[in-house]
């Protein structure tokens, strides 16, 4: 089992639909917006409605500081015949990265894949030239399986990100 090593005074735990005011002001901000899909204006109420209709095959997690939500995470599991997988996305307040939240929101996450959902298959996408996150998730076992051109539109450009994918053996996988 995976131990989670949050930083000091980091709580890591189950996002609430009470979150929706805090996370839309999370995922409003520079740096977590570039880093992902999403778009400029979002509104809190689309937030609040994104969390009310979650699936119910969705891990979402969130890091608290001092009653303030820093982090976010998110495991959304496939359907079908890929349902031994799930698609990752991460975010870390943008006055708070480097400070080992997004490592303990990772933790966590692979946690619950291995050890409590049956996930054997972690993927995600991050832009080619987010670094530090491409670090951290190669720290994770995480490898590279391509490069997807012009993925998405990104300050008036079209950038590439790399796919990665974390894969576990498990006896099922393994014939027994």
């Amino acid at each position: 089992m995976t131990e989670t090593h949050a930083p000091p005074e980091t709580k890591i735990r189950a996002a609430r639909i009470v979150d929706w005011e805090a996370v839309a002001a999370l995922m409003s901000q520079p740096g977590i917006r570039s880093g992902t899909l999403r778009l400029p204006f979002s509104t809190p109420e689309q937030t609040r409605k994104w969390m009310e209709t979650r699936s119910d095959d969705d891990t979402v997690i969130v890091a608290e500081r001092d009653g303030h939500i820093v982090g976010m995470a998110g495991l959304h599991r496939s359907k079908g015949r890929r349902q031994h997988s799930a698609a990752l996305g991460i975010s870390v307040d943008d006055n708070h990265r480097g400070e080992g939240i997004g490592k303990a929101l990772l933790t966590a996450l692979i946690d619950a894949a291995d050890n409590w959902l049956g996930i054997s298959r972690i993927e995600l996408t991050v832009f080619i030239d987010n670094e530090p996150a491409i670090a951290l998730y190669r720290k994770a076992g995480f490898e590279m399986e391509g490069t997807h051109r012009a993925y998405a539109l990104r300050d008036g450009v079209l950038a590439d990100v790399f796919a990665m994918a974390r894969i576990r053996s498990t006896p099922a996988a393994l014939g027994a």
